[in-house]
């Protein structure tokens, strides 16, 4: 199982032209055959929010896109999700979005975290990949 932190994906692509669709097909790819992934309930805000800032309509596509991609569970932020952010947001400095993305990675047992950030190499329950 994969855990996909998607605002760094489609941060990047909006910024970087074709990499919007590069993460758009390798999540496809990663969630349409066999393979689970998995992501936060926070990606929704988090890639509604900083799309909505540049244009309104890319900001509904994307979200409705990431509701609608198959075999993607979205995980709830619940109390002790939070709590395991805090530990980590203490042990590695981690700002809080980052920590709950972090948590729920290692709450769902996930082999790799695709992300864009670096800053997750430094968990060492994680293995990050980038695109």
């Amino acid at each position: 199982m994969i855990y996909i932190e998607f605002q760094s994906l489609y941060l990047r692509n909006l910024k970087h032209g074709s990499a919007w669709k590069k993460s758009e097909i390798f999540t496809s790819k990663n969630t349409t055959g066999r393979r689970k992934a998995e992501t936060s309930a926070l990606t929704f805000d988090e890639v509604f929010w900083a799309i909505k800032k540049l244009d309104f309509e890319a900001a509904l596509e994307a979200a409705h896109a990431l509701l609608n991609f198959p075999n993607l569970e979205i995980i709830s932020v619940h109390r002790d999700l939070s709590l395991s952010a805090l530990q980590i947001i203490k042990e590695y400095h981690l700002a809080p979005r980052d920590a709950i993305h972090a948590a729920t990675a290692i709450a769902a047992k996930a082999e790799v975290v695709v992300s864009t950030d670096a800053h997750f190499d430094k968990i060492k329950e994680l293995k990050r990949r980038s695109l």
